[in-house]
Order: structure tokens, then sequence, then C-alpha cells
């Protein structure tokens, strides 16, 4: 298998798994395991969706040398499972306020972090496809040999 196909299969694993992970553990993909409390929208699957793809996207375009990004990828992860879990079943968030401040306060701000969560990744993808990467060339020119 070449090296460029190893990666791209790795990226397609690590979106895949994401979308799975993060939908069973936020009950958008119905288990057994976890029964989520709220209603599931399509702007949860939407967020969910788009948070996976970007991921592997990010995993697809990430290199050997140290970047200073990874802050931002978890931001925008982060702040993206916010937007499409189930504001009353996560309990960081039952811990610190109660289900009925979550439901009036945080369920109508999540489509507004979901967005967020799109604008970090993209700014993230935008940035990383236009800096010059000296290693990336390296690489390039390795797999091309073998």
């Amino acid at each position: 298998m070449q090296s460029s196909s190893r990666h791209y299969l790795k990226a397609a694993l690590i979106s895949t798994g994401a979308f799975v992970l993060f939908g069973i553990v936020t009950g958008l993909i119905p288990n057994p395991l976890y029964i989520r409390q709220v209603p599931r929208t399509p702007l949860d699957y939407l967020f969910l969706t788009t948070t996976a793809a970007f991921l592997g996207v990010y995993t697809l375009q990430r290199t050997n040398n140290q970047r200073n990004d990874e802050k931002t990828a978890t931001a925008g992860t982060v702040v993206g499972f916010l937007a499409f879990g189930c504001p009353i079943c996560n309990a960081f968030l039952l811990a610190l306020f109660s289900s009925s401040a979550l439901m009036t306060y945080f369920d109508p701000l999540r489509p507004l972090l979901g967005i967020v969560s799109v604008v970090f990744f993209v700014g993230l993808l935008y940035s990383r496809s236009q800096s010059s990467c000296n290693s990336c060339d390296l690489e390039e020119q390795r797999s091309q040999i073998h």
C-alpha cells in the first residue's frame, strides 16, 4: 500500500471513528447503552457529520513537522461536540448548572456553537492549506520515489 493511500485510509478511519464514537456517546446513533433525553434534530446530525469530516480532513492535512494548531482543532472538536450533544445528558454541564438552566439558556445556543465549530475548522484548514511546508514537499518526493 502506498504512503499516500495509507494517509487517506487513516483520515477516513479517523473521520468514521469520530462519527461513530460521538454518535453513540451523544445518542444520535440509537444504542442500548445511552438514551438521549432531548429530541434529535437535523442540526445535531449536521454538526456531528461536519465535526467528523473536519477531523478527517485535518488528519489528511497533518504532517510530521510540529505545528501549533492542535489547540484550534481541539477547540473546534469540543465546541462541535457541545453543539450536537444532549445538553442535559452532559454530566459536566449538569454539575455546573441545573437542567432547567441548561434547557433555557444553553440549548438555544447549540446551533451557534455548531457554527463556531465550523468556523474554527474552516479557518484552521484554510490556513493549513495556504502555508508552505518544506517537509510536505519532502514527504511527497519520498512517496513518489517508493
